[in-house]
């Protein structure tokens, strides 16, 4: 009999951390709901508090963010009359990240106890050869809109796990590789439409005028393009075995009653989204952090329902605010460093940029588009965070009109670039997490893996933002 390790009790830092993420996120989704003022500072004051919290409890890598965005708020204090009001904004800005982390992290959370979620992830990944690496991409999108990068977690985990149990070295590296690419291509083609990513979220409250609804249609056809680009290249790359491929079983299970929770879940949840912005008018964004955690809260009282069910439903949501919120501590504090830094950064870079006669307007608009989708991957390689890079950016452009184009071409240029920085940046969650399952790096995910895939999209994805802003 195997003893029983008891979990560990949260520290104090820990507890503190996690109530103040909580409130931050109830004060971001008031202030987006009913757009009232006071929800701003007083966020921005909790989430210089929250940051506090988590320092001595990070590693050393994220504290370099730290110190540089201390920095650039004492720069910014120093040089503008108005120092206080922008780093107020930058912080309202952290604020607005980590909240938006926190209500997405509340399905995932509730996602991975759920005994259907992890069926239907079976049999995705034990479908035969011919249909395993579209399996595995359309589960990536499914899981990607529900998990985020916990689709890579799960799904990469369990095609790894499939993939090993093949005695044939060569055909299991084949495998894992391929499995593993599938999973994250699927998942890096929802950042360039979905709502419940960080890419339409930052780009849709930087570019003036711009909205999710306006965006999608033709986000939408970005992600059919990565998902298409990565099944032709799986395709014509097809490698050549030395053997023959020994004879699959079949998998357990249909398609329609396997995908069927999973499809409900979504409907129900982008459904909701999407009739809320348009009928009642809220910004999607705002949408997404009340809708996600209603929804997470009913699932995780379904999970337990029976006698003494309420208790545990309750013991989860406290131990997900005290716990495992607290337990993301290193993303939490990257993720709103990267808001901090490219709100004061951008600030500081528009004089310069304007005593050295910098002037995009007069470059055409199509140019600019181009342009957007090169950057943000390439800046990834240099260990930019795409919310880092993106809002350094986003400041320095000009006017959608000023370009001859609409505010949503923009949003469009720039989530492709998101998902294929996504794909080949090996600083990104993605390419981290499938090097850690594939028993690679992740530069060698990005650079062997994903290199080819990433410059054909980027030529592929130039040309369709250029007439999506034509048409």
């Amino acid at each position: 009999m195997t003893a029983q390790v008891a979990p560990q009790v949260p520290g104090l830092l820990d507890r503190i951390a996690g109530w103040l993420l909580l409130a931050i996120t109830v004060l971001v989704v008031m202030g987006e709901w009913e757009g009232g003022r006071w929800e701003g500072p007083l966020s921005a004051i909790l989430a210089a508090l929250l940051i506090l919290a988590l320092i001595p409890r990070v590693k050393r890598g994220r504290l370099i963010f730290v110190a540089v965005g201390v920095t650039l708020g004492a720069v910014t204090l120093g040089l503008r009359a108005d120092g206080p009001a922008q780093v107020m904004a930058a912080l309202e800005r952290a604020a607005f990240i980590g909240a938006f982390f926190a209500a997405l992290t509340t399905l995932r959370h509730v996602a991975e106890t759920s005994p259907a979620i992890r069926d239907c992830g079976r049999f995705l990944a034990a479908q035969p050869p011919g249909k395993r690496y579209l399996a595995l991409t359309l589960g990536g999108q499914l899981f990607g809109l529900l998990l985020n990068y916990g689709a890579i977690a799960l799904l990469g985990s369990l095609a790894t796990a499939s993939a090993r149990d093949e005695p044939n070295a060569e055909i299991r590296g084949h495998r894992i590789r391929r499995m593993l690419l599938a999973v994250q291509r699927g998942l890096v083609s929802t950042f360039a439409w979905s709502p419940l990513g960080f890419s339409i979220a930052i780009s849709t409250s930087l570019i003036p005028g711009a909205s999710w609804a306006g965006a999608a249609l033709p986000a939408l056809g970005t992600a059919f393009i990565l998902a298409a680009l990565g099944w032709a290249l799986d395709t014509a790359f097809k490698p050549r075995l030395s053997a023959p491929a020994p004879a699959r079983t079949r998998p357990q299970g249909t398609w329609g009653r396997s995908l069927a929770p999973l499809l409900f879940l979504l409907a129900l949840l982008m459904g909701s989204v999407a009739l809320l912005h348009i009928v009642i008018g809220v910004p999607a964004v705002g949408v997404v952090m009340l809708v996600v955690p209603v929804i997470s809260a009913v699932w995780l009282g379904l999970q337990h329902r029976g006698p003494g069910g309420a208790a545990q439903a309750l013991a989860r949501a406290r131990d997900y605010v005290i716990r495992d919120l607290p337990a993301y501590r290193g993303e939490v504090v990257l993720l709103m460093m990267a808001g901090i830094i490219g709100t004061l950064g951008a600030l500081l870079l528009l004089p310069l940029a304007d005593r050295a006669g910098i002037d995009l307007s007069v470059l055409p608009g199509w140019v600019i588009l181009v342009a957007i989708v090169w950057y943000i991957p390439l800046v990834g390689q240099i260990g930019m965070n795409p919310i880092l890079s993106v809002s350094l950016m986003a400041p320095l452009l000009p006017t959608a009109g000023a370009l001859g184009l609409a505010p949503d071409d923009l949003v469009v240029a720039i989530t492709a670039g998101w998902a294929l920085g996504g794909a080949s940046s090996p600083f990104t969650a993605t390419t981290l997490m499938v090097g850690a399952l594939g028993g690679v790096s992740a530069a060698h995910v990005g650079f062997r893996w994903n290199g080819v895939y990433t410059l054909s999209g980027a030529v592929i994805l130039s040309g369709w933002v250029v007439l999506v802003a034509a048409l």
